[in-house]
């Protein structure tokens, strides 16, 4: 089985990789996938914009989500993952979670409220699950690491 120390470079590898097309996401993908759509369908132009800027602001949330593992992973090779520094990146990630499911869910109202088909809806609501379960999961890890960082500090007093 790979250690945490090994997983450490492969990770930050992909977490480049992933970064570099969410950037390429962010800044051509996106907003020239709206651009034809609207040209395409001129009865629907009006979504352009605001899909543009929910689906950029959602890819902006995954990117703040990657800094703050790339962080993590310092923290991690340095062994100071027990620190109280650790805290507030795992804080970025909760909070870079609770804004994209807050956008998810409005998206969700909306399109649920306008829909003649219940696949969309259907869709988002699994979509609101899973950020919603991730987004508990990253509390529960973050209770986990602070619980931990005590039992290392109260261990490091003691010695």
């Amino acid at each position: 089985m790979i250690t945490g120390q090994r997983a450490v470079a492969p990770l930050r590898v992909f977490l480049v990789l992933l970064f570099g097309i969410l950037v390429l996401l962010q800044t051509m993908s996106l907003p020239g996938q709206f651009a034809h759509m609207a040209r395409q369908d001129p009865e629907m132009a009006y979504l352009r914009w605001p899909a543009t800027a929910v689906s950029v602001f959602w890819v902006l949330c995954v990117q703040v989500v990657v800094v703050a593992t790339w962080q993590l992973l310092s923290l991690v090779k340095k062994d100071r993952i027990f620190t109280e520094a650790s805290l507030s990146w795992v804080d970025a990630i909760v909070w870079a979670i609770l804004a994209g499911w807050v956008v998810l869910a409005g998206v969700f109202l909306y399109v649920g409220f306008n829909a003649d088909d219940p696949g969309l809806p259907l869709l988002l609501f699994l979509a609101l699950i899973g950020v919603a379960v991730l987004g508990l999961l990253m509390i529960v890890m973050r209770t986990l690491l602070r619980q931990a960082t005590t039992l290392r500090s109260d261990l490091e007093q003691v010695i």
